[in-house]
């Protein structure tokens, strides 16, 4: 297009600024060169991709395991005036051969592929003759070994970096930590100085969790008490617990459908485009729906079962707030769900090979880190921020623990009893281990190494074991102990535990919480940010019947048209002309031109 990317970025998205890191990214990509981007959910990784696509030549190919979601995404950049098309099996024979044709002529700014078809050796013939812009690779993750998601389709995109030589890649995710980072930079052979981390904070996000007692009750309240009529995603487990969760909220009133791999292929299309396309729906599902949803008005992500780490629980929780506004994490836990999900990992633990071994006790430590982060008493979004490498220096003031500080007990001497015994067991063992010699236990392991003649052996019987372990995953959650994967989930001492062991710091632990009704948040107004009158709330609800039925006319979802967020931006501004409707957050030409005549009688 031959322009600045901030002429484009108010042309054709109606953005007046940059998100953190994006104009770097984007000038390094259209430069010709390599990004692995890791930034939140919500961030504004796609513009990473987006925009270099517009400003250099040639089609941009966008590699996304979402072939159910790629209609909705092409509709989106449509409406912003963006060729863009989508090549996958839901299209007509004559329809991918018309989409293969526009590519070969250049007719498209982007295309969106599936993994799977992009590494065929009829595709990868097609795109050696288009001469593609660039190669965006979404939900990169998928292409490590130490990746949440691993799926090995993925690794073979990699040799498309060695087939198209001079082509940029972008390569994006919400979720790697430092591992899986250095991990893909291998993978990709990518440069260090291609790695771009603009931290995984979600500020709008309300973090809170529970101790599960009856969980659909309280699932319940919470959805009555803080987003009734409001569009959310609640998780379970199993299929089982999917259907009767759905089942019980509609009958409370509550409009809800499920959403899991039992169902038809034509039954999660339908549930999924209604949640797309439909205001306030309750999607209950199985860690199967999600990925890469695009509707930014999702008010809260509910668990009703422990997420098997906190990369999962990240990444799902980050599907709530996409527009910035105040949105919920809320999740109920048992011990119960943990004691099962390790039952799941001890299966089949026989004859692993060394790799295999070493993927288990990662397993294990992701698990002992996400119960960590339930039974913490510091801030969570601290101890989530940590876990990933990221910096997290003060309360947040957004999550239960900051808002509603839980009831503590001077751990420090049982801490340094722990830390004393992993010091003394030579930072060789895991937690069972510890505990056993802790707790004085007579078994083979502690008689073969000695244990039972060290000083830490049998100084614990003020706990239980359940106590002990609850101690060690609280004091991992705080970093005075890390657990080492290579040595198969052995405990290690940090820096940060010197001052414990010497006396000269102390540790609060957190006390079995007292049962009472969850405070998570008291906002009931119609969206949030809105002004608190009965004209704004009016004046919003018209705004979007409009787009809904805007949205109904073209058959795609609502904020296809329009986000919420500039829905409040109009009930707040007031537009009378079309130069004030131009100054609307998300409005640029091509939706100056569509919308404006359509939204301003509204406003007059």
């Amino acid at each position: 297009m031959g322009a600045e990317p901030r002429e484009v970025l108010r042309a054709v998205y109606g953005y007046d600024a940059f998100r953190p890191r994006q104009e770097e990214i984007i000038r390094r990509v259209v430069g010709g060169e390599h990004a692995l981007v890791v930034m939140p959910t919500g961030g504004g990784k796609s513009l990473c991709y987006q925009l270099p696509a517009l400003l250099r030549e040639g089609t941009g190919l966008v590699i996304s395991p979402l072939i159910s979601l790629m209609q909705d995404q092409v509709s989106a950049l449509k409406q912003l005036g963006i060729r863009a098309a989508f090549l996958n099996s839901s299209l007509t024979r004559e329809n991918r051969r018309a989409v293969r044709q526009q590519l070969r002529n250049g007719a498209l700014d982007l295309l969106y592929v599936a993994p799977e078809r992009v590494t065929t050796g009829a595709f990868q013939s097609l795109i050696d003759r288009a001469e593609p812009a660039l190669v965006a690779i979404d939900e990169v993750h998928c292409m490590s070994q130490w990746g949440h998601d691993f799926r090995p389709d993925y690794l073979r995109i990699a040799a498309l970096c060695d087939r198209l030589p001079g082509v940029p890649f972008v390569a994006a995710t919400a979720t790697a930590d430092t591992e899986t980072q250095r991990d893909l930079l291998s993978l990709l052979q990518f440069s260090d100085d291609s790695l771009f981390v603009t931290g995984f904070d979600r500020p709008n996000i309300r973090y809170t969790v529970t101790r599960k007692r009856k969980g659909k009750q309280q699932l319940l309240r919470f959805i009555r008490e803080n987003h009734h009529g409001e569009a959310g995603i609640v998780y379970c487990h199993t299929r089982k617990k999917v259907d009767s969760t759905a089942a019980f909220l509609t009958d409370e009133g509550i409009r809800a459908v499920p959403y899991h791999a039992g169902l038809s292929d034509e039954e999660r299309e339908t549930h999924q485009s209604r949640f797309l396309r439909e205001d306030g729906l309750v999607v209950v599902a199985t860690v199967a729906f999600g990925m890469g949803i695009d509707k930014p008005d999702v008010r809260f992500v509910a668990h009703l079962d422990l997420p098997k780490s906190l990369e999962a629980y990240y990444q799902e929780t980050g599907r709530a707030g996409r527009d910035g506004l105040p949105s919920n994490a809320w999740m109920a836990y048992r011990y119960g769900d943990v004691v099962r999900m390790r039952q799941l990992l001890a299966r089949d633990t026989e004859n692993l090979s060394p790799a295999e071994e070493a993927h288990h006790w990662k397993q294990q430590h992701k698990l002992n880190a996400m119960l960590g982060y339930c039974e913490t008493t510091a801030c969570r979004r601290q101890v989530l921020l940590n876990y990933f490498g990221d910096d997290a220096p003060d309360a947040c003031g957004n999550c239960d623990t900051c808002l509603n500080p839980v009831e503590t007990w001077d751990g420090t001497v049982a801490a340094q009893k722990v830390l004393s015994c992993i010091a003394r067991t030579g930072q060789r063992f895991g937690a069972g281990h510890v505990t056993d010699v802790l707790l004085g236990g007579d078994t083979e392991k502690v008689r073969r190494f000695g244990h039972d003649q060290l000083s830490t052996y049998g100084i614990g019987e003020e706990l239980g074991r359940s106590g002990w372990k609850s101690v060690i995953r609280q004091l991992v959650a705080a970093n005075y102990l890390t657990v080492d994967m290579a040595g198969y989930g052995a405990l290690k001492l940090t820096s940060a535990c010197k001052p414990v062991l010497k006396g000269e710091e102390t540790v609060e632990l957190r006390k079995e919480p007292k049962r009472s009704r969850s405070k998570t948040s008291t906002r009931k107004k119609t969206a949030p940010d809105l002004p608190d009158t009965p004209e704004a709330e009016a004046l919003f609800e018209r705004l979007r019947t409009k787009r809904s039925a805007l949205a109904d006319e073209q058959n795609v979802p609502p904020y296809v048209i329009f986000p919420d967020r500039t829905l409040i931006d109009m009930v707040r501004q007031r537009p009378q002309t079309r130069r004030e409707f131009a100054d609307l957050h998300g409005v640029g030409k091509v939706k100056l031109e569509r919308y404006a005549d359509e939204f301003l009688p509204l406003l007059r």
